[in-house]
């Protein structure tokens, strides 16, 4: 196939050996052998023209499929088998990057000791083109039809306490049992809301809280102090939680999931660093509560 589709693009069997490195002898050899083996005449040969039949021409098309899918196949196996090595540069916000990503790049350095990584994390959005970012972990729907992503897994949310805030509060059964509790909210801007859901019951919990901070790992401690009730991510929390040092308020209610995505140039992820990262980043997302819930 290869020797006949460089026939054609060529235009003639002396050029195309030329392309394929090899004699003009054997081209028209294997070229002879193939419309034998298929009973069709692919081309019409005299002394001083070349051209291609109907049925050739047909299957010049098929074959150059055929082919390009063939040599794509190979290129993907070596992509995937080539070691990674190089600066990988990434990106990704200040908390889930102290939190989790972190773990994602100790193993990663560890799995591939050729490789160096550069990490930025910043809760600033990054142009990962122009600063020359190979991979950002970004949570939230994507948007950017510049860039390619590809999702690592959700994060899932619930409300938590410290078990000293519980002993000495209202009990807490229900959603308006909340307006009688301390609410340590994540508030960047504008009045704090949660939007809570139970199956298809959606409800708003919208009320001035105790405290209000723009950081979710300061939230947290504030829980972990005994000074209210706090809407965290379960990775967060589940560490406190096996310790007792926080414990779980209306357990069916929660809000949205969040799903979590890696960001980059389509070019770049072919680059063997970069497809590693990333598969090493969902591969540990699905070891996570978040990402298999």
């Amino acid at each position: 196939m290869q020797a006949f589709i460089a026939v054609v693009t060529e235009g003639s069997f002396t050029a195309a050996a030329e392309r394929l490195e090899t004699d003009k002898a054997r081209v028209s050899r294997v070229v002879r052998r193939m419309e034998e083996k298929l009973g069709a005449r692919l081309l019409n040969r005299s002394t001083r023209h070349l051209s291609v039949t109907e049925v050739g021409r047909d299957y010049f098309e098929r074959a150059s499929s055929i082919v390009a899918a063939a040599e794509a196949a190979e290129a993907a196996v070596a992509q995937r088998i080539q070691e990674p090595k190089g600066r990988l540069k990434v990106t990704a916000g200040a908390e889930f990057g102290t939190m989790r990503v972190d773990d994602w790049i100790v193993a990663f350095l560890r799995k591939w000791p050729k490789v160096t990584v550069e990490a930025e994390y910043t809760n600033r959005l990054v142009d990962i083109i122009h600063e020359g970012i190979d991979v950002a972990i970004r949570i939230g729907p994507q948007q950017d039809s510049e860039l390619s992503t590809r999702r690592l897994g959700e994060l899932t949310y619930g409300l938590y306490a410290s078990p000293e805030y519980l002993r000495h509060a209202a009990p807490i059964r229900a959603i308006d049992d909340l307006k009688r509790h301390d609410l340590i909210m994540h508030a960047p801007r504008g009045r704090p809301t949660w939007t809570l859901v139970n199956g298809e019951t959606t409800e708003k919990v919208s009320q001035q809280p105790r405290c209000a901070l723009n950081n979710t790992m300061a939230a947290r401690n504030l829980a972990l102090s005994g000074l209210g009730i706090v809407q965290l991510p379960r990775y967060m929390a589940e560490p406190h939680l096996a310790e007792g040092a926080l414990a779980s308020v209306l357990p069916d209610w929660a809000r949205t999931p969040v799903p979590v995505y890696a960001v980059f140039a389509s070019t770049r992820y072919m680059d063997p660093k970069v497809r590693g990262f990333v598969d090493l980043c969902r591969d540990g997302f699905k070891g996570d509560v978040e990402g298999s819930r």
